[in-house]
């Protein structure tokens, strides 16, 4: 019914080719140096034409090839100008859209899922998708009650697809890790297989955005779309027009720009402490500038809460207390609690001085009353623990990063990125005092006299 498993055989060639194309650039590559070319030139060359093909292949196949496209590209701030320059428009193309799917699948979906009378519940439906994403499509529509809605539809056959290609991805993530400095891959396709289910449950998607809604509902800087109706497969939410950040990351205003990113953080840290929920699916194809009301400033409008980490309490707290210690220099404090917490293995011992240097890229922002966050920035923290020669980079395959915080430490990176595509100036710290628990020091109660 559906193209997006294609067909099994066709999928699995394309991204088993992959690994092939990777080995024969290497050759290439070897015959350039060979040919007098420097070592540093053609590495980037490899890296470049390397990109350019694993993004367009992950953009044609949507389901977990796409998935991941879109996890990576918010990374993109993190590669060398000359490399990343040439497709980051790719880049862009994974977080917005994907190829759409045929229209007489679309009506077979919504006759299966909301039955034969469909267009009885629709006083207009757009044939024409409006966005098309990793395992679903949305198409604009007005509900029979005149509001204008979204409607997701799911693309039969999504979850074989996304398990398909994520386990076929991860035989080669190793060779994808040059394309994300820093960054081991295979844990995040590892996490992405365990989610499946959870992202293909459209019941659990409408109960996470009806909380986020309701808790969002009179927010000045917020705007979360309610659940209009909900089936297998199918979630018809509210419409909300805006920018997408992918378009201010473009060609925003500087204004814009600091305005996203300040919204982006707030987002962040506060939607754990309001709702017990974290977003956790933080691309810029995920969230809109809205006009404020009555010419206020700008809002955040956040879509698409199919990946969500439950934290009833909040962030933990141990993360607030840390970062609290590191920006007071406590380096022995702040390494007895990663110690208590599971991030260094009790037959590990690490210099804690070393552990606060690598945390660096969480401390800077921290730090300051303001900070801008940018590419050049992102690059040196990458390129610092990506060099196998640095202290820092041998420090971080020794860290251990507990199932607890695992989406956690993905959207905080992942958040850091996009703010650093943004070029944002952000006043981070007070996002901190505001939402982080343990980030403040606790009053101390006064002893009655």
């Amino acid at each position: 019914m559906s193209d997006l498993p294609r067909k099994a055989v066709t999928r699995t060639a394309k991204l088993a080719a992959l690994p092939l194309g990777f080995a024969g650039r290497a050759t290439w590559g070897l015959g350039k140096r060979i040919g007098g070319k420097s070592a540093e030139i053609v590495a980037r060359e490899l890296q470049q034409r390397t990109a350019d093909q694993l993004f367009k292949v992950l953009g044609e196949l949507k389901g977990g090839a796409m998935k991941l496209g879109q996890a990576l590209s918010v990374f993109e701030s993190a590669l060398p100008e000359e490399v990343a320059g040439p497709y980051r428009a790719a880049l862009t193309k994974l977080q917005e859209a994907a190829p759409p799917m045929p229209t007489k699948a679309v009506h077979a979906a919504l006759a299966e899922r909301l039955g034969e009378d469909w267009r009885e519940l629709f006083l207009e439906f757009e044939e024409k998708p409006a966005a098309a994403a990793s395992i679903g499509q949305v198409h604009r529509a007005v509900w029979h009650d005149g509001r204008e809605v979204a409607v997701k539809v799911q693309y039969p056959g999504a979850g074989e697809a996304l398990l398909s290609d994520l386990a076929q991805l991860s035989r080669f993530a190793r060779l994808l890790g040059p394309l994300v400095p820093g960054m081991d891959i295979k844990p995040l396709i590892a996490e992405m297989r365990e989610r499946v289910s959870e992202e293909l449950d459209y019941d659990l998607e409408a109960r996470a955005q009806r909380e986020h809604a309701a808790e969002f509902a009179d927010d000045p800087d917020v705007v979360v779309p309610d659940v209009v109706h909900q089936s297998d497969q199918v979630l018809v939410t509210e419409w909300i027009d805006g920018v997408p950040l992918s378009q201010v990351i473009a060609d925003g205003t500087p204004e814009e720009r600091d305005r996203a990113g300040q919204l982006l953080a707030r987002f962040l840290f506060s939607g754990p402490a309001r709702t017990g929920l974290l977003h956790a699916d933080p691309h810029p194809g995920n969230f809109r500038l809205l006009p404020g009301e009555d010419g206020g400033q700008e809002r955040l409008g956040v879509l698409d809460f199919g990946t969500v980490d439950r934290l009833p309490g909040g962030l933990p707290e141990t993360i607030g207390v840390c970062l609290r210690m590191a920006l007071e220099g406590e380096a022995e404090t702040v390494y007895e609690l990663l110690c208590d917490e599971g991030f260094v293995k009790e037959s590990i011992e690490l210099d804690p001085e070393a552990v606060l240097e690598y945390l660096l890229p969480i401390i800077e922002p921290a730090e300051a009353d303001e900070f801008l966050f940018t590419r050049e920035w992102i690059r040196s923290q990458a390129a610092r623990i990506a060099d196998p020669r640095s202290p820092a980079h041998q420090l971080g395959k020794q860290l251990n990063l507990p199932p607890a915080y695992l989406l956690i430490h993905r959207v905080t990176l992942s958040t850091i990125g996009v703010l650093c595509q943004l070029n944002a100036s952000v006043r981070l710290r007070d996002e901190l005092e505001e939402w982080l628990p343990g980030f403040l020091p606790e009053e101390p109660v006064e002893e009655p006299a």
